[in-house]
């Protein structure tokens, strides 16, 4: 999945773009690693998509990362869609190989998955049901990863109540769909609650939850990550409950991209997530 010359090139595709923070991730590992490489952003707007994704191969990349608004329109433009991806109905990751075949994937959940074991590893996640808060890409994300973590059940709540049953047809099984008004009343029996929404986020409401009626066993995860402790997850500690940062679902999910593009798989470390946090 990487090219044959000595320095490689990958970067993220987004408009905008300007606020990714996927540049200072990669660019950590390339330093770290000594890696000869190259990690840029790429503003592209939407009626652009097509030529700057057939472009890369000619322009010397060997990948990219997608971000919003691209995210799902871009598996129309690529030679081929991992399981993943069509399941999650949207790409993060692409792999430019040496034909110059677009290969695309999601490693969201992936990086929610790894996320909550690492922040959270004695919580058994097949244990009791979870709340999943909103129902765009990232909460199909999670969705898909607890599914394939056994969680029981999921109950998936968001304000457009279409878009929820819209995932819960995609995806089958054991998601059901709650109404907004009742967004609090499954945490009583719940191991897990996600906000997967923007609600919390710098500049946005605070998502209102009843985290009182979740089990002091419970795990809280937010997958904002500006600012790093939410609301949410402030009032989780408040009430004694272990929280789950969104950061490092953004680490995690970034590594299965190096490791392709650059062919070394990189570590999340303490000192990456305060090399992150202090370049905000």
């Amino acid at each position: 999945m990487t090219s044959a010359t000595t320095t490689r090139r990958a970067g993220i595709i987004g408009w905008p773009v300007e606020h990714s923070k996927s540049p200072v991730v990669h660019s950590y590992w390339l330093d770290h690693y000594s890696v000869e490489g190259s990690y840029v952003r790429l503003p592209v707007r939407p009626k652009e998509l097509a030529d700057a994704l057939n472009s890369l191969a000619q322009r010397g990349f060997v990948g990219i990362n997608i971000t919003l608004p691209h995210k799902e329109r871009a598996l129309e433009f690529v030679d081929e869609v991992s399981p993943e991806a069509q399941r999650i109905g949207a790409a993060n990751t692409i792999f430019v190989n040496e034909r110059g075949r677009l290969l695309a994937t999601n490693t969201d959940a992936y990086g929610f998955l790894a996320n909550l074991r690492a922040e959270a590893p004695e919580f058994d996640v097949a244990e009791a049901p979870a709340v999943v808060v909103g129902a765009g890409g990232a909460s199909r994300a999670v969705c898909v990863a607890l599914q394939d973590a056994g969680v029981p059940e999921i109950y998936l709540v968001n304000r457009t109540e279409s878009r929820a049953e819209s995932i819960a047809e995609s995806l089958g099984g054991n998601v059901k769909v709650i109404s907004w008004n009742e967004r609090s009343s499954h945490l009583h029996n719940a191991g897990l609650l996600v906000n997967t929404t923007s609600l919390g986020m710098t500049g946005q409401p605070k998502l209102e939850m009843d985290i009182g009626r979740l089990s002091g066993s419970g795990v809280v995860a937010d997958i904002v990550y500006s600012p790093l402790e939410t609301p949410l997850l402030a009032a989780a500690h408040a009430n004694g409950l272990r929280t789950v940062d969104g950061l490092g679902m953004l680490l995690y999910q970034a590594q299965a991209g190096f490791e392709g593009w650059f062919g070394k798989k990189p570590a999340v470390t303490p000192s990456l997530r305060q090399h992150i946090l202090s370049a905000s």
